[in-house]
């Protein structure tokens, strides 16, 4: 038996999201695609079948030098939310299309938070967790020290 392809993988890693992620009327589902050269995003209702918003870097508004890249996912999201958003919806169900969460997919997500989709969510801060652990490596040295000393005390 040979190894799955990454292309398989990924369809089973999203159809076992699609088992637990669905659209509604008044929280649709915005689906991502990315290809190597382009990245596609859609609103849509699962309960009527309806794709309710897209956009993606093959319009030529969204195009820009090139289309698989992080600035290019941050146009396509920042227009999906105002054409979501011009569609009367709020808030959305994310479904990253068993992609990792990461990169280009979580550039295109953290644009329409930015943009005002999901209000509530606030885009993901790398800084404070950095921080946080840049905290906890500075304290490992000191306790180490401290546990020399007492052993220099016995």
């Amino acid at each position: 038996m040979g190894q799955a392809k990454r292309a398989e993988i990924r369809r089973g890693v999203h159809s076992r999201i699609r088992k637990k992620v669905s659209g509604t009327a008044d929280r649709p589902r915005l689906a991502v695609f990315r290809s190597l050269n382009h990245i596609y995003a859609q609103v849509i209702d699962d309960d009527s079948g309806k794709t309710l918003a897209t956009a993606s870097t093959t319009e030529k508004a969204l195009m820009g030098s090139t289309g698989g890249n992080i600035e290019a996912a941050k146009r396509v999201g920042a227009e999906l939310a105002k054409r979501a958003q011009a569609a009367g919806i709020e808030n959305v169900v994310f479904d990253r299309g068993g992609y990792v969460y990461h990169g280009r997919v979580k550039a295109l997500l953290d644009a329409t938070r930015e943009a005002g989709l999901n209000k509530g969510e606030a885009p993901a801060e790398e800084k404070p967790a950095k921080a946080e652990k840049k905290a906890e490596a500075s304290e490992k040295p000191a306790k180490k020290e401290k546990k020399k000393e007492k052993k220099d005390e016995e």
